[in-house]
């Protein structure tokens, strides 16, 4: 048996199968991306098959103007998973779905009154949560039998104390929901029970850093979430790749008062800002090192203080530092920002070896602090569709 583990965006999808052992669940045997499905979009999959070399196919075009490419593409996968040999059977499919709301605070199987449930928490992740509906609507369809598992992004953090996520505003709107909820949840499930796997101190003090085209912090002990820079949507927080992160809410009254609108503002806030907005250049970290203007460096310098800066409130909350983890597409390949992060938090006792990150190259869990570190540093590399897997395991078996 398998499960089908999926992430709907808005213009892509991505999967992998993760075969299950005894009830376990293994690494993942296929694994791909169907991208090009905005409208006008060229629709292009690409997958690997049991550790050979990556393939890729264009799917056909769509045969009429009103054709859904989303739901073409699932035939794609279908036809995909069909003439693949040796692929076990699937028995679900597992769904990452970002927001879970104040209700949703573990995985759950899907059902019609809890889909309802997902797609009026839209206003929440606008430019996540009606994707992750939709893909999940689709699936009913094109998998119809098979069970729908969400696995939610904000489920990790159930544990942060009222403290740590409440905001200062009236009780009426607290009560609405408007409240810190985080994200990255399964990444940081993930990486935490890696870290247990191969550490004795990661039950102490831990900080988490998912550093990608999204970013953000999350300081755990015992295992859970105890605080994070993420907030009420996946704005708050870190500079990101075309997301501004934290910003003076009076930022938005004044462009408000210029005659911005809700639309406007919200591409700019979500499209427009982060290493994109700041370089003019790419939000793409590893473009931004080769390119070497700069507004490229300014890009780069900011969004490295911001990591420390945030690093040093999250550290405040636990009261020190025993473990520190990078993961994402940036944590862990990017050794620059990951020397001038540790060089930022010294005076925790984080001691960097040039040598073994260096030699980090984000394939394998591997430490990289020096001997006479007071803090534990490491590289994990993230998998949050195995933790998906892994919820859908553990609900339907």
């Amino acid at each position: 048996m398998a499960i089908l583990a999926v992430n709907a965006g808005s213009s892509s999808l991505k999967f992998s199968l993760y075969p299950l052992h005894e009830g376990q669940v293994q690494p993942t045997v296929l694994s791909g991306n169907i991208e090009g499905l905005e409208p006008g979009g060229s629709p292009e999959m690409g997958w690997d098959y049991r550790d050979q070399s990556q393939r890729k196919e264009l799917l056909p075009l769509r045969d009429a103007q009103d054709a859904d490419p989303f739901a073409q593409a699932l035939q794609s996968l279908r036809r995909l998973l069909a003439n693949l040999q040796d692929l076990p059977p699937i028995e679900a499919v597992a769904h990452r779905v970002v927001h879970g709301g104040q209700r949703f605070r573990s995985s759950v199987v899907i059902n019609d009154a809890i889909l309802a449930q997902l797609a009026a928490l839209g206003s929440l992740a606008p430019l996540h949560q009606p994707h992750n509906v939709e893909g999940i609507r689709a699936f009913q369809t094109a998998f119809a039998g098979l069970p729908q598992v969400a696995c939610f992004d904000t489920a990790f953090h159930a544990t942060i104390a009222e403290v740590n996520y409440a905001f200062a505003l009236p009780e009426e709107l607290s009560a609405q929901g408007i409240r810190r909820y985080g994200f990255h949840g399964l990444s940081y499930q993930y990486v935490i029970a890696a870290l247990q796997s191969v550490s004795r101190r990661a039950s102490d003090r831990v900080l988490m850093a998912h550093l990608g085209n999204g970013a953000s912090l999350c300081a755990a002990s015992d295992g859970q979430s105890r605080a994070t820079t993420m907030g009420f949507s996946a704005l708050d927080g870190l500079m990101m790749g075309t997301r501004s992160g934290s910003l003076d809410a009076g930022v938005l009254l004044y462009l408000m008062e210029q005659g911005w609108d809700h639309a406007r503002i919200e591409k700019l806030l979500y499209k427009q800002s982060g290493l994109l907005g700041v370089s003019g250049i790419s939000a793409d970290m590893r473009q931004l090192r080769l390119n070497g203007s700069a507004r490229a460096q300014q890009a780069i310098d900011l969004f490295t203080h911001r990591v420390v800066r945030e690093s040093g409130a999250l550290t405040a909350c636990m009261g020190g530092l025993d473990v520190l983890a990078f993961t994402g597409g940036i944590g862990e390949h990017d050794r620059v920002l990951r020397q001038q992060a540790c060089e930022g938090l010294a005076y925790l006792g984080v001691v960097l070896d040039p040598q073994r990150n260096a030699a980090a190259r984000g394939d394998a869990v591997v430490s990289i602090h020096a001997p006479d570190s007071r803090v534990e540093v490491w590289v994990v590399p993230t998998d949050e569709g195995r933790v998906a897997a892994r919820e859908a395991a553990r609900l339907l078996l």
